[in-house]
């Protein structure tokens, strides 16, 4: 299982700094869509340009025109895009059609979606590399949230899923256990006090 570092910061110096602590423990950096809507496309440039040896991830969450979206952030440097799970099927393959230009990939956010599973099949079926279970920050401070819902989702599934939301050093293995192929861990890093320790402290935890 691989470990991506959600980067939530808002700034491109900020991004650089932490990808720069938290490279050496992780496969994959994300730049979290309130980056890439604060500092533009230059941010995964400049992250891709620092870390050529890293997936880079762009979360750019992408509704509509998703062959453009796609087109211009894999332009930048990224590896990978998210379009949402909710999204037409249209603009799922539109995206799919500008990863298989660049030979880069699509991930699908499931954000949102009522039934997990069942599009997870669709989307995957549509061409998507894999799909993410994702709760939201606001989601996950819902009451009633559950983090064993994403898990569930992601087994029931049965396509390659990552986990974002609530992933930490005492759930990650839960997450491993569910079949995950990525774990995506976003406060657990950025808002600890030493992000490379904490980084650190959940590769360890991947078994």
């Amino acid at each position: 299982m691989q470990l991506q570092v959600a980067m939530d910061v808002l700034t491109t110096e900020d991004a650089l700094a932490l990808a720069g602590k938290v490279a050496p423990h992780v496969d994959i950096i994300e730049l979290g869509t309130p980056l890439i809507k604060s500092a533009g496309l230059a941010a995964i440039t400049a992250v891709k340009e620092a870390h050529p040896d890293k997936t880079v991830f762009a979360d750019l969450k992408t509704m509509d025109a998703g062959e453009l979206e796609a087109d211009i952030a894999f332009q930048a440097g990224a590896d990978l895009v998210t379009v949402l799970g909710v999204a037409g099927d249209s603009t799922i393959t539109g995206a799919v059609a500008a990863a298989t230009k660049h030979g880069k990939g699509v991930v699908a956010d499931l954000i949102g979606v009522p039934d997990k599973a069942a599009r997870a099949k669709e989307v995957v079926a549509l061409g998507v590399r894999f799909v993410e279970m994702h709760a939201g920050l606001d989601e996950q401070a819902e009451p009633g949230f559950t983090f064993d819902t994403l898990l569930d989702d992601g087994k029931a599934g049965g396509v390659p899923f990552s986990v974002a939301g609530g992933v930490s050093t005492d759930t990650i293995g839960a997450v491993q256990d569910a079949g995950a192929t990525v774990a995506v861990a976003g406060g657990a890093i950025y808002s600890a006090d030493d992000p490379a320790a904490a980084a650190a402290a959940l590769r360890a935890a991947i078994h």
